[in-house]
């Protein structure tokens, strides 16, 4: 709600607006005493032979300027547009979105309820209740993880096996129901600097068998015990903090030399909203069979 001041602010800014084209229209359709009659020459002469007449505005389409403000006015009376005025039929974006809500609930409820019931392992081999959770996922997923849920730098692949906070279906039910939030805080002071995180970098690519300075690599595997808290000491991650094993081939925040070393020294952080409140439990129930049969566990 607006205070008193902006209400009356508005409604006159409006009305203001409105009369005010009103009268535009006029002045300038208004007759001059010493005027030439229609489609007559003005006297106004360009390029010796380029002559002005007097055509006024066809007499429809100056209509169509009056029958715009009287439509303009009548909305205005029927619908929300002049302060805290709600309009005479009490319409609001609220209680047209509710209706439409209402609506599809209606409808679709009775699927959404019958399909709920049904274990997650079950749905995820259910060629039609796994067409209902890819539009549930295409409509509230896709726009992180892909449509193909392969996901994205800094966005989790989830048609691989690789979870960070674990690929159970309780476990995935879970993440989509309450949310993830992820953070990792930055070493590079703690490691000693830039030698320091090097050091690190190769260790961490020694663990997944990739390429890697073998000197360095060993100098950073005792610096690595900073990161065993969370990691565990062999790097296989821990699902109970999110935290990623670093011994397979999936890298969400990136892969390259460069972007591990970037993200030692400085730390990475992701959040998952919550979509609890917005879809549903029985809602969630099929997209969480959805996710699930994405990955390599059916």
């Amino acid at each position: 709600m607006l205070s008193p001041f902006w209400n009356v602010f508005v409604i006159t800014l409006v009305l203001v607006n409105i009369f005010a084209c009103l009268w535009l229209i006029r002045f300038a359709n208004r007759r001059k005493k010493d005027e030439v009659a229609a489609g007559e020459a003005t006297g106004h002469v360009w390029d010796e032979d380029l002559v002005e007449l007097n055509n006024p505005l066809p007499r429809w389409w100056l209509w169509m300027f009056y029958l715009s403000i009287i439509f303009g006015l009548g909305y205005l009376v029927l619908y929300p547009g002049l302060g805290n005025f709600a309009g005479t039929l009490g319409w609001t974006q609220a209680s047209q979105h509710q209706a439409e809500v209402d609506a599809a609930r209606a409808k679709y409820g009775p699927l959404f309820e019958s399909l709920a019931a049904r274990e997650i392992t079950d749905l995820a081999t259910d060629p039609k209740a796994l067409g209902v959770g890819r539009r549930l996922f295409l409509n509230n997923c896709a726009q992180c993880h892909g449509s193909d849920g392969q996901g994205a730098r800094n966005f989790p692949n989830l048609a691989d096996n690789a979870w960070l906070w674990g690929g159970s279906p309780e476990a995935i039910k879970k993440s989509i129901m309450e949310g993830r939030t992820g953070m990792m805080p930055g070493w590079s002071a703690a490691l000693g600097g830039e030698e320091g995180v090097t050091q690190v970098t190769e260790y961490v690519l020694s663990l997944s068998g990739r390429q890697h300075n073998a000197e360095l690599a060993e100098l950073g595997k005792p610096r690595f015990m900073l990161c065993s808290a969370c990691h565990g000491p062999a790097g296989k991650g821990n699902p109970m903090l999110g935290a990623p094993d670093l011994t397979d081939k999936a890298w969400v925040h990136g892969a390259s030399r460069g972007l591990i070393a970037a993200n030692v020294a400085n730390g990475v952080g992701g959040v998952m909203p919550a979509h609890k409140e917005f879809l549903g439990e029985e809602k969630v129930h099929i997209l969480t069979a959805y996710v699930y049969s994405l990955s390599a566990n059916p």
